[in-house]
């Protein structure tokens, strides 16, 4: 178990540590904490190591007492594969626009900033990076976000600056 433990986090390490400087990624502005709670699907990522065979993928996010449990989940090669999960504590790390976090993976072994750089709530979508911009991923709040609405994601996701020819499009979760 504790081996299994130590490569966890060592995979993690080096999926979120930068490979080379990127870009900060700053948020585009003020986000409502509320509109961040419960569970968001995964439309869309850079790929890495950490999600490596990923679908279906969803976090879930509840408030507690400092900050939110943030619990993350796919299934392993398809939609009906089978699950991982794995758990984050998530703080706010700039009071001012509420977009900025700091979370920490593996029981603080693991930390990384994350910018919410996108959020369009009244569209049921987000974009979600990593501070130094090297990662990114587009979440609904809906298993599936309507065709019309995902293009103008991912053109928002372009004109913020990010190669979206990067980007890979797990399958969704079955219903």
């Amino acid at each position: 178990m504790i081996q299994r433990l130590i490569l966890a986090a060592l995979a993690a390490c080096l999926t979120l540590a930068p490979v080379a400087a990127q870009a900060a990624v700053e948020p585009i502005g003020r986000i409502e904490i509320a509109q961040m709670m419960g569970r968001w699907y995964e439309v869309a990522r850079v790929p890495n190591q950490l999600q490596n065979g990923c679908q279906a993928g969803a976090s879930d996010w509840t408030p507690q007492a400092k900050g939110f449990a943030v619990v993350q989940s796919c299934r392993k090669d398809s939609p009906t594969g089978p699950l991982k999960t794995w758990k984050a504590k998530a703080t706010v790390a700039d009071a001012r626009t509420n977009a900025k976090f700091k979370m920490s993976f593996f029981g603080g072994v693991v930390t990384q900033d994350y910018v919410v750089v996108e959020h369009r709530p009244d569209q049921g979508w987000l974009v979600l990076a990593t501070a130094n911009g090297k990662y990114l991923w587009l979440m609904s709040q809906k298993p599936v976000l309507p065709a019309a609405i995902k293009s103008q994601a991912l053109a928002r996701i372009r004109q913020l600056g990010f190669d979206i020819g990067r980007l890979e499009f797990p399958l969704p979760a079955r219903s």
